[in-house]
C-alpha cells in the first residue's frame, strides 16, 4: 500500500510503501476511495496536538470499501461502502462511556492521530466505529461529512434552537452546517477573514442572510454562534454578537489562547462552551439528516502524493469548502 507518513511533527509528510496491514479482531481493512483533509490534521502535523502515534498516517474523513474482515466482525460485508471518522475506538467501561458520553472516553483512540488514518490507499479500522454509506454519491463529496459534518453537527446541536445563528470561520464545517440551518429555516450569519469577499459570496450562495468579516457586527443580535476557526481572539466578538441568554460554541479540538475580556460580555446569562469529539449517535443522526437537507459539499481534489500541498492550502486559507485526497 502507498501512504503519506508523518515521521516527526512540523515536518512535511513523506511517501512510503508499506505492507497491507492485516485487520485484527473486530477490525476491517478498507480500500480508501477518498480522505478529507481536516483542520485537525493540521493541528497534528503542525505539532499543536501532543503525543501522536509516530510514524503516523494522518486523516480521519475516510470513505472506502471493505476488502477484508477481522475475526468476530458481524454486520459488515466485503465490498460494502463505509465511512471512518475521527473517533476510532473507546474503552466502553469508563464512567463517560457508561453514561453514553463516549466522546469524553478516558482511553480513546483517534483515527489519524493515535491510530493510522486515511492518507493512504488502505486503512484498518474498528468495525464498530465505522458507518455504512449509501452506494450513490461521489466518495470525495462524502468524505467531509465524516468530521467537518459530524463534529459540526454536534456543535450545531449544542448551539440550541435559536433562529439567528453566527458561524465564525466559513470553511469545511460551516459550509455544511449552513446548508442544514437554512433548510431548517434559520438565519445564518457568516463571519470570514476580514476582506475575504470570495468566502462571503460563497456563504451567501449557500443561503446566508448576512456575510461579513469577523471584525464586523452581524445585521441582528444572534441567538447563538459557533466558532469553527481555531482563533481564540474570536471569542470576545462572538460573545458581543449574541443576545442575552445566547450561547457561543467553540467547535474545534485546538484553539489559540482566548484573550482577556470584560465580564460584561458574558453577563446576562450568555454561555461559552466547547465541543469534544463526537459520539456514534451523533454520526448516525447527522448522516440521516444530511441527505434530507440536500447537503452538497464543495471539494477540491488532490492526488494522494499532493497531501502536503493540500495541507498548505488549508493552512493558508486558499480553499472554498474542503480539500480531499483521492488515492
Amino acid at each position: 500500500m502507498r501512504a503519506m507518513m508523518l515521521e516527526s511533527p512540523r515536518a512535511p509528510l513523506v511517501p512510503r510503501e508499506r505492507p497491507l496491514p492485516p485487520p485484527g479482531p473486530g477490525e476491517i481493512l478498507v480500500e480508501v476511495a477518498a480522505c478529507g483533509v481536516c483542520r485537525t490534521d493540521l493541528h497534528v502535523v503542525d505539532g499543536e496536538l501532543d503525543n501522536p502515534k509516530l510514524p503516523l498516517v494522518p486523516g480521519h474523513e475516510i470513505v472506502g470499501r471493505v476488502v477484508e474482515l477481522g475475526s468476530g466482525v458481524a454486520g459488515v460485508a466485503i465490498g460494502q461502502r463505509v465511512g471512518i471518522p475521527w473517533l476510532g475506538h473507546t474503552c466502553g467501561v469508563c464512567a463517560y462511556c457508561r453514561a453514553s458520553r463516549e466522546n469524553l472516553c478516558d482511553r480513546p483512540l483517534f483515527t489519524g492521530y493515535t491510530r493510522d488514518g486515511g492518507y493512504a490507499t488502505h486503512a484498518v479500522a474498528d468495525a464498530s466505529f465505522c458507518f455504512p454509506l449509501p452506494e450513490e454519491g461521489d466518495a470525495a463529496a462524502l468524505a467531509p461529512l465524516l468530521c467537518a459534518g459530524l463534529i459540526g453537527w454536534r456543535s450545531y446541536r449544542m448551539a440550541g434552537e435559536g433562529s439567528a445563528l453566527g458561524l465564525y470561520g466559513f470553511g469545511a464545517a460551516a459550509h455544511i452546517l449552513a446548508q442544514v440551518a437554512v433548510w431548517q429555516g434559520r438565519r445564518v450569519h457568516a463571519f470570514t477573514r476580514p476582506g475575504d469577499v470570495e468566502a462571503q459570496a460563497f456563504a451567501r450562495a449557500l443561503g446566508a442572510t448576512w456575510a461579513g468579516g469577523s471584525n464586523e457586527m452581524p445585521s441582528e443580535p444572534l441567538d447563538a454562534a459557533i466558532i469553527f476557526a481555531p482563533v481564540g481572539a474570536l471569542v470576545p466578538p462572538a460573545l458581543k454578537a449574541v443576545k442575552k441568554g445566547g450561547r457561543v460554541v467553540c467547535g474545534g479540538i485546538h484553539m489559540s489562547d482566548i484573550p482577556r475580556f470584560p465580564y460584561a460580555l458574558l453577563w446576562e446569562e450568555r454561555q461559552l462552551v466547547s465541543v469534544a469529539n463526537l459520539t456514534r449517535a451523533d454520526a448516525r443522526e447527522f448522516l440521516a439528516v444530511a441527505p434530507r437537507a440536500g447537503v452538497r459539499t464543495q471539494v477540491t481534489r488532490y492526488p494522494l502524493a499532493d497531501a502536503n500541498a493540500a495541507l498548505a492550502d488549508l493552512r493558508e486559507g486558499r480553499l472554498q469548502g474542503a480539500a480531499v485526497l483521492v488515492p
